[in-house]
């Protein structure tokens, strides 16, 4: 990967762990993030940890030196890539009831979940005719970019997999399944729930895309398109470089040059993936926050929640 150019390390991390004091976690870290100048986002739930984050090299090694120093997180993976520019706006740690929203309590993915299949062995997973290669990622994402052949629910949230399940899949027809999602997190939850429901054999892709695309050659890929990301950068490509994509505010959609020459884009306020489905006080909504965004730049500010990861 080219890196030329390049001043910012922007971290993906997660780890599921029982978090019984998770919101006595929140102000410490949120002060060491900030003496580090660090921008992005952590959430904190009761089942664990899940963040990205970006900064130079020395505050980035200093955070996972700082979570890893718990024993909790001693074991904490993460995933890199590199920026020209700062992908975030400033810095947050949310509290949540979950780090990956689902919506259906039980699942527990420390305790039961899919077998992890390493990038090196994945193209022959799922290029064996008996496996249901699927996506759990929602409809934006996969709309940009996916493994050949795989299966996309088409959901315009996580909360949605479930219900997908239920209508379109069944465990006597769909033996063997391989899913996988960005960088992993949604598939602990989705292989997890899948399980819970009678699925026998599930195996999931260790590190999610990115992890794939950093470990696989282009020649002998079978990603095809780009890799959405919930940052600034839109997508990256197969050298985990920023993508060809902007974003819509309104429904999160990466938009190419041509979606952007329709008459159905309107900066900041629709795109033609949601042009015809926008309520008028949602156009009303993003067209204020629009204008509050150019009188920032006006000023030669950055407007907080522009474009980003929302």
């Amino acid at each position: 990967m080219n890196t030329s150019g390049n001043r910012f390390i922007v971290v993906a991390l997660y780890k599921f762990v029982s978090l019984p004091d998770f919101r006595a976690l929140r102000q410490p870290l949120l002060a060491r993030c900030r003496t580090l100048a660090l921008k992005g986002t952590f959430l904190l739930a009761p089942e664990g940890i899940n963040g990205t984050i970006a900064g130079s090299r020395e505050a980035t090694d200093a955070i996972l030196d700082y979570l890893r120093a718990q024993p909790r997180f001693a074991d904490l993976t993460h995933k890199e890539a590199q920026a020209h520019e700062c992908p975030f706006h400033r810095m947050k740690v949310k509290l949540k009831q979950e780090i990956v929203a689902m919506g259906v309590k039980g699942i527990d993915p420390e305790r039961r979940r899919g077998r992890h299949v390493e990038p090196a062995q994945w193209n022959e997973v799922i290029s064996q005719p008996d496996t249901l290669v699927l996506d759990v990622r929602n409809r934006y994402e996969s709309d940009i970019g996916s493994f050949r052949n795989a299966l996309a629910p088409q959901t315009q949230t996580f909360r949605e997999f479930p219900a997908y399940v239920e209508k379109h899949l069944d465990p006597a027809t769909h033996t063997r399944i391989a899913m996988f999602c960005t960088g992993g997190i949604r598939c602990e939850k989705a292989s997890a729930y899948l399980l819970s429901q009678g699925f026998e054999e599930v195996v999931q892709l260790q590190g999610g895309i990115l992890n794939y695309l950093q470990q696989t050659d282009k020649e002998t890929s079978l990603w095809d398109g780009e890799c959405f990301v919930f940052d600034g950068r839109v997508a990256v490509n197969h050298e985990l470089a920023e993508g060809g994509y902007e974003q819509c505010f309104a429904c999160r959609h990466p938009l190419t040059k041509a979606d952007m020459t329709s008459a159905q884009y309107q900066p900041g306020v629709s795109c033609p993936h949601c042009h015809d489905h926008l309520t008028p006080q949602q156009r009303q909504r993003f067209s204020e926050r629009q204008r509050q965004v150019q009188l920032a730049e006006r000023r030669g500010e950055k407007h907080i929640g522009g474009s980003g990861n929302g």
